[in-house]
């Protein structure tokens, strides 16, 4: 990675000149160790120097839409063109705000831009909420939900649609600057389309439409407002103690605005402009199956027959549609090691120290019940909860700290659990079958790793190694973590190996280099954190610090290459070196 050049002290510096202070003032009772990984500052910084914004608050404007659609690939499943769509416009939208941060002079003020804002129409549970969600964590921008059922027109008694805005703020802790990038998200928006039939204003539903037209556009959203007693008295306190008034505004122009919901009834209304409606023979008849298939064809005009006015509807320019779940897609939901059903599922058990794994045909149990729900993936909360509830009742207080989920488990868990508390045998058998079945989910994680992950590891210039890979997946499986996460947390690692090559170079005055296997032996020791790969390089360095510097007085020593063996036996790999170079 590149670093930043600056008048800045490194971390370094600054750990060496702090621990020489605290040793002059304490005495050798005091010392400091570092126990952190400080990011590189240039991490979210383009190739041209520019992105102070980014780099500031580290967003990541400059992700390609293919990047975020293989993010996305690895926590979704279906909606591939939903994904394409949110990917293209979402990834646009915050690269077209990096360029015109870094080339302000190339950029004119365009008054007449249209937002990139979304509808996204599709049934509950099919993952309008968790897209935008990745996508917000993916970019690093804050991100704020509001339900559009609870807001009034402004002025009238109910929740402000400002009050987003302000939300945002309150996200980005305060950093006004930060919440003017962030994406706001409101769902059930179909609830807000005007009634036919009404007569007189409608504060609820067109009043809250015409009240999200400036934010969506643009607009100054004051943070100080009469119902927020805590911003008055902010405002009160900072004119006690300056005598002035400050007026802090939230700018909502490069704010992305995405709207979700159901929209019931409106493929009729689809289909009512595509087909023409007759009697008779010629009536055309839909099949449950293919019921869906209009809305993929729905247009701006659908959404104003539906209820929106038209200054609503031109504000939100992208309209994309996802498909409802199947039976297997649901299955696949649950197989993914990223599943967040599972993955909680197994958070909650380890609180009590017990370790469960789920069979395929369990998982399969759940999603053709889930199915039956017919609220999508959230019926696969409700059946794994069922499910669950006996199994985190009562082995808590039990001696069983690991079990199997199996098919017949998920039909009668009540039965499975008084079989596992009664009988000895099935409680041995289970325990066997454990390790059975950990060995084919780690051996899941790790092509599933290796499938997904490997470009992630390559643009960081790390090798996804057979051994590393393992690491990574039986980490990933010991400590539950999300496969993303252990990337992150290895590519740290694996720098900071680098950072103690780098040490012990400059300290024995000689260039050292580990091999990728010996990197894979320093990942493989436990505390697997910063502060163990810290620990094992300073007894490795102990170990090679008078060989090197005997090796460093050589002319034809230029370098030196540690091997796995030069981790797994130090003194021996560098006593035997020492005295190959030497000749004794």
């Amino acid at each position: 990675m590149k670093k930043i050049k600056s008048s800045l002290p490194s971390q370094k510096d600054l750990e060496k000149e702090i621990g020489e202070y605290l040793s002059e003032k304490y005495g050798e009772k005091v010392k400091i160790i570092s126990t952190g990984f400080f990011p590189h500052a240039d991490r979210f910084k383009n190739e041209s120097g520019k992105g102070q914004i980014a780099q500031k608050h580290g967003f990541d404007f400059s992700i390609t839409p293919e990047e975020l659609i293989e993010y996305l690939d690895d926590y979704v499943i279906k909606q591939d063109n939903a994904k394409a769509v949110l990917a293209t416009k979402i990834c646009t939208h915050f690269n077209r705000i990096r360029y015109a941060l870094d080339h302000p002079d190339q950029v004119r003020k365009n008054i007449g831009q249209v937002k990139s804002n979304v509808m996204l129409i599709g049934p509950t549970g099919v993952g309008k909420t968790f897209l935008i969600k990745l996508i917000a964590q993916r970019l690093g921008v804050p991100f704020v939900k509001g339900d559009a059922t609870k807001f009034s027109e402004t002025g009238y008694v109910g929740g402000d649609v400002e009050d987003l805005v302000r939300d945002l703020v309150t996200q980005s802790d305060g950093d006004i600057e930060r919440a003017q990038y962030g994406i706001i998200y409101v769902d059930e928006i179909d609830k807000i389309a005007s009634s036919p039939n009404r007569i007189g204003a409608d504060v609820s539903r067109t009043g809250v439409q015409r009240a999200l037209l400036k934010p969506m556009e643009e607009t100054d959203v004051d943070l100080k407002v009469p119902h927020d007693p805590i911003s008055q008295l902010e405002a009160v306190e900072h004119y006690r103690t300056t005598g002035k008034r400050e007026k802090r505004v939230v700018n909502t122009k490069n704010i992305l605005f995405v709207m979700s919901g159901a929209f019931a009834g409106l493929e009729d209304i689809i289909k009512k402009r595509e087909q023409q409606q007759s009697i008779g023979f010629e009536g055309t008849i839909c099949s449950k199956k293919e019921s869906g298939r209009f809305l993929k064809h729905v247009k701006a005009e659908d959404l104003v027959q539906y209820g929106f006015e038209s200054e609503f509807v031109g504000r939100v320019p992208v309209l994309t549609v996802l498909d409802e779940l199947t039976e297997d897609d649901l299955f696949e939901i649950m197989i993914n090691p990223n599943s967040s059903v599972v993955v909680g599922k197994k958070h909650d058990l380890m609180a009590y120290g017990i370790a469960v794994l789920f069979e395929d045909d369990a998982l399969r149990e759940i999603a053709r019940r889930a199915i039956n729900e017919q609220t999508g993936a959230r019926g696969l909360v409700s059946v794994m909860e069922r499910t669950m509830l006996p199994f985190e009742r009562r082995l808590p207080s039990t001696d069983i700290k690991r079990i199997v989920v199996t098919s017949e488990a998920v039909r009668n868990p009540e039965a499975e659990v008084a079989k596992l508390l009664e009988d000895d045998n099935y409680k041995k058998q289970q325990e066997d079958f454990f390790d059975a079945c950990m060995s084919r989910e780690q051996q899941r994680l790790a092509d599933f790793i290796l499938r997904t992950l490997s470009n992630y590891l390559e643009d960081h210039d790390i090798l996804a190694t057979p051994a590393r890979i393992t690491l990574m997946a039986q980490h990933c499986f010991e400590q539950n973590m999300e496969t993303h996460d252990v990337a992150d947390m290895f590519v740290e690692l694996i720098e900071e190996v680098r950072l103690c090559e780098q040490e012990i170079s400059e300290k024995c005055d000689l260039p050292i280099v580990f091999s990728e296997e010996a990197i894979d032996r320093v990942l493989s020791k436990q505390p697997r954190s910063i502060v163990g790969i810290r620990g094992v390089c300073e007894k490795l360095l102990k170990e090679y610090e008078y060989g090197l510097r005997l090796l460093s007085q050589k002319k034809d020593v230029h370098q030196v290459v540690i091997p796995a063996e030069g981790v797994d036996a130090p003194a021996r790999f560098i006593n035997n070196l020492v005295e190959k170079s030497f000749g004794l």
